[in-house]
């Protein structure tokens, strides 16, 4: 078994008072000297960590912030919904397109 040597360091009742702070002035700082976290600091923040923050999720996410916001906007995101106007832009893009073409080919037949 090996020895351990430990040392004791002991003051008297003077040093020690002069040694060891015992004010607890940490505990007493005052709260003016932290800066205040800002609404333009939380969006500055926001923009730098946007591409890091995970699409889907139950927690620190994207979702996870869009229904915190529509819980207190009183908004319902109806994914179904979501899906039919998406699927409803996606065919009115490609009308517009075909009647691109049909004006192109109309203006090329006709000159």
């Amino acid at each position: 078994m090996s020895n351990i040597a430990i040392e004791k360091q002991v003051f008297d009742k003077n040093t020690y008072n002069k040694i060891i702070d015992t004010s607890f002035n940490q505990l007493n700082e005052k709260k003016e000297d932290v800066t205040p976290f800002t609404l333009s600091d939380f969006f500055s923040l926001y923009e730098q960590l946007f591409y890091q923050i995970p699409k889907e999720g139950d927690i620190n996410s994207h979702r996870f912030i869009l229904q915190k916001e529509a819980d207190y906007l009183g908004v319902i995101i109806n994914e179904s919904d979501i899906q039919a106007l998406l699927s409803e832009i996606t065919l009115l893009r490609q009308q517009a397109l075909d009647f691109q073409q049909i004006i192109k080919d109309l203006s090329t037949t006709n000159k």
